[in-house]
């Protein structure tokens, strides 16, 4: 497949990654044996590295609570941040773990089934760290659009109209 092809490639899976292979492969204008193994080759190499679900637990019996947490770390001589992320990005909480620019080093994502456990989380373990110099925890109340997904519905005023 051609770069152009593979690009397209990715942002159809990127924004449906269940869509079928024979449904890919006459969008792309490529065999399902092609797309089959163009998208096995991308695993292979790290590009594709994984498929997700965009899930809205809020409408689910089992709501979850999502924060973002800031971290400062101190980097380690010749390490930089990537240890300190390892080590952050092993424990199960985490969903999301960046490095970013700006008043702190790390963005970390979690998920739990309440604000005390992600306190928990924070204060007893991610606080704890020794390259953690400090944490501010945000708690996301409501998701408007997750991974590309819009997750609400505008209302829409069902009344009948009253006319004179």
């Amino acid at each position: 497949m051609t770069m152009d092809v593979r690009e397209e490639l990715l942002r159809i899976l990127e924004k449906n990654s269940r869509i079928d292979t024979g449904e890919l492969a006459v969008l792309l204008g490529a065999t399902e044996v092609d797309v089959v193994n163009e998208m096995a080759q991308m695993e292979k190499e790290g590009i594709i590295c994984g498929y997700a679900t965009v899930i809205d637990w809020e409408k689910t019996s089992n709501a979850r609570v999502s924060a973002l947490i800031e971290v400062r770390v101190t980097p380690q001589r010749g390490k930089g941040f990537d240890d300190i992320a390892e080590r952050i990005y092993k424990y199960p909480e985490v969903t999301s773990l960046y490095l970013i620019s700006g008043g702190c080093d790390l963005m970390v994502t979690i998920d739990g089934r309440s604000m005390k456990e992600i306190a928990y989380f924070v204060s007893d373990k991610l606080s704890t760290l020794d390259e953690v110099v400090n944490c501010t925890t945000q708690f996301i109340l409501k998701k408007y659009k997750d991974h590309g997904t819009v997750l609400t519905r505008k209302y829409e005023d069902k009344r009948e109209k009253v006319t004179p």
